[in-house]
């Protein structure tokens, strides 16, 4: 699939928010990436694109901002946020906010515009899929006033989790403790935390 002029202001308002986030994150690297792989004429947002591809994901709080969201993924078989393929949507936001929805049951649900974190991870061969790269760009999500959520086909188990502790666990996946020690400094920024 190729480029769909369509999609060409979607295209700008990501290109605009990875600038932003390079800005703000000057030391992470993967942002330049992204914004190769956006500039690539092919198709970055369908899976089919197995050189790599954009994926969008949740990092889904609850009111408090102490607690995340996760599910233990039943392919990858590891406690991550929720998230998925883009599957043609150039608004990665909405994509991050339509997977937290489908894969929680939950309802009512914010998405922040802007994001939150990018990473760039590989995903082994799966069938007759080969392994290929997800360049997943992260949104924050914000719960309701019900937490009550639904296990997805796509997960094990979804569970809260408290971000302090998976900030300080060594065992937490290093793009999830990432995103904790992230959340943490936002919460404890100067107007101190915030809800």
């Amino acid at each position: 699939m190729t480029f769909r002029p369509e999609d060409a202001s979607g295209r700008q308002s990501l290109a605009r928010a990875l600038s932003r986030y390079a800005a703000r994150w000057p030391e992470e690297t993967d942002p330049g990436l992204f914004m190769s792989l956006l500039d690539d004429p092919a198709d970055p947002f369908v899976r089919a694109r197995l050189d790599g591809h954009f994926t969008g994901s949740a990092w889904l709080v609850d009111r408090t901002g102490r607690r995340v969201l996760l599910t233990h993924h039943r392919k990858l078989e590891r406690w991550l946020q929720l998230g998925g393929h883009a599957d043609g949507d150039v608004e990665l936001a909405r994509v991050a906010l339509r997977e937290a929805e489908e894969e929680s049951g939950l309802q009512d649900l914010e998405v922040e515009p802007d994001p939150f974190d990018v990473d760039r991870h590989w995903i082994p061969a799966r069938g007759d899929v080969p392994g290929h790269w997800h360049y997943d760009v992260r949104y924050v999500v914000r719960a309701g006033e019900d937490e009550r959520f639904v296990v997805s086909e796509e997960s094990l188990d979804l569970a809260w989790c408290d971000i302090a502790a998976l900030a300080a666990d060594a065992a937490t996946d290093a793009s999830m403790a990432r995103m904790a020690r992230k959340w943490l400094a936002r919460q404890a920024g100067p107007a101190g935390p915030a809800g």
